[in-house]
């Protein structure tokens, strides 16, 4: 395992490590001094590579590093953090952000429940309109930039008051004829993410994969209860309890929403994350649902289904031959 950067280190001359904030798949973020502007913290995504990679991939990686990080600079959003500056040295490639103090809404959540109490529905909904704005502006980037990571810890309340969608280390790019180009591959978090995402790369996605994440992350906020991953809930229709059974003081409205953006399909969920916002606030009706509970969809649904859907098929198949091999082993 790499060691991770010393405190008190500094990085191209100007970025003072104070301290280790978090480690996940993709990389290691740290606190920093900025010390040519006195006083300013800046986060630091240290993103390691792959030294067992041939010459030739490397190279490829660190130049799409390159042009990525070159976007989401450009970036500037009052729900996303400002990408200041990017670097590689040796063997790691940086990512410098602007510090986001408070608590990301996980931890809320959590002191919430371990109160025997839930995060009141019209904050969580809020807070949802601003993480709307922020997902909204980066689709509508041409092309679309695409998080592919939205979970409650990579959501940050500030003292303020304001929501900050953090740490882009999947974000991707779509560009054109769906070539892309990713900073750091990965399929995100598991609980999460959509089946169509499960390809890592090679997998397509597209804004309504974020609208996935983004309704699995509501499902969390407001029931105290992760979501059951997609590969689970494709090879065990109706394993998710319904979101009004774990937190009956719902309003039904929100609850269709969200049931409506965590289909299983791609074109089965609002189709934007415009309209999962007007869905949340019952300027539209999501499309209807037998008996309240969540979309479990059959082979039989799957096969008769079109040409995009068959890609989510490739998935789900997959998925349950390794399961029948392993019960077979």
């Amino acid at each position: 395992m790499a060691m991770p950067l010393e405190t008190g280190g500094v990085l191209r001359d100007r970025y003072r490590i104070k301290q280790f904030i978090s480690r996940g798949g993709m990389g290691s973020i740290y606190l920093a001094e900025d010390l040519r502007l006195e006083g300013r913290l800046c986060a630091v995504k240290e993103v390691r590579l792959d030294l067992s990679l041939s010459d030739e991939t490397l190279e490829q990686t660190r130049t799409q590093f390159l042009r990525e990080a070159t976007v989401l600079a450009r970036l500037d959003h009052a729900n996303l953090p400002k990408v200041s500056d990017f670097f590689s040295e040796e063997h790691s490639d940086y990512l410098v952000m602007d510090y986001i103090p408070g608590e990301d809404l996980r931890s809320l959540m959590l002191e919430a429940r371990q109160q025997g109490e839930f995060l009141p529905e019209q904050e969580v909904l809020s807070w949802a309109g601003q993480i709307a704005g922020a997902l909204s502006y980066m689709h509508g980037q041409d092309p679309p930039i695409l998080h592919r990571d939205i979970k409650p810890s990579n959501l940050k309340l500030t003292p303020n008051g304001v929501v900050k969608l953090v740490d882009f280390g999947l974000v991707k790019i779509l560009a054109a004829q769906e070539d892309t180009i990713t900073i750091v591959q990965g399929r995100g978090t598991a609980l999460y993410t959509p089946l169509e995402q499960y390809g890592g790369d090679t997998g397509h996605t597209d804004v309504r994969s974020d609208v996935y994440a983004f309704g699995a992350t509501l499902y969390h906020l407001l029931s105290n209860s992760a979501p059951i991953e997609a590969r689970e809930r494709f090879l065990n229709p109706g394993v998710m309890p319904a979101l009004r059974a774990l937190n009956p003081d719902l309003s039904p409205r929100t609850e269709r929403a969200v049931n409506w953006a965590l289909n299983l399909h791609p074109e089965e969920r609002p189709q934007s994350i415009q309209a999962f916002q007007q869905a949340l606030l019952g300027q539209i009706e999501p499309k209807a649902r037998v008996n309240g509970r969540l979309p479990t969809p059959t082979f039989a649904d799957v096969i008769s289904s079109q040409t995009e859907r068959s890609l989510v098929w490739v998935a789900g198949a997959l998925l349950l031959l390794s399961f029948i091999a392993t019960i077979g082993h």
